[in-house]
């Protein structure tokens, strides 16, 4: 979300760079107030479009920032049989969760359906393995695991005991 206006800022600077391009060129003057009219246009509509984004899911095929994330942890998951499945992911790295959207794939969700329940059993969280590195084979396609639960502490035996009489 912190990027939002930095893109909008960078929008109306080539906007802005486009339109002085166009009125100081030699053209007849109809031209040129097209030029203008067509600058106000766009910048309520990337202003809007930025805006609308930020509540979209991304498709995870065109994140393209982070191909070489090893896992992320799955915060919450949805889907929509055949449609899609959509996923709250914490990427590290990244202060916010983000939103992401799989292409609807049966063995995927069952996969992620099995993960959410043993985690749930487990206390513990969902994992998913290469979230972002896709490829056409089987193998670079996301894995959905249960984080296995931690080992609790060591018990520690009393060295000594004073209120048993050992004679």
């Amino acid at each position: 979300m912190n990027y939002v206006f930095y893109l909008f800022v960078m929008s109306v600077g080539l906007i802005t760079a486009l339109a002085a391009i166009s009125i100081w060129s030699p053209r007849a003057l109809w031209v040129k107030v097209g030029a203008l009219t067509l600058v106000t246009l766009f910048l309520p509509v990337a202003y809007v479009s930025l805006i609308e984004l930020l509540s979209r899911p991304k498709p995870i095929a065109l994140e393209w920032g982070q191909r070489d994330l090893s896992k992320a942890v799955v915060l919450h998951a949805d889907w929509r049989e055949g449609e899609s499945i959509y996923l709250w992911l914490r990427v590290s790295g990244i202060d916010d969760p983000r939103a992401y959207v799989l292409p609807w794939d049966q063995k995927q969700a069952e996969q992620l359906f099995a993960a959410q329940r043993e985690a749930e059993s487990r206390r513990t969280e969902v994992h998913v393995e290469r979230p972002f590195g896709r490829g056409q084979e089987e193998s670079q396609q996301p894995v959905f695991y249960a984080v296995p639960q931690s080992a609790p502490p060591p018990k520690v035996r009393p060295v000594n005991n004073t209120f048993i009489y050992q004679p």
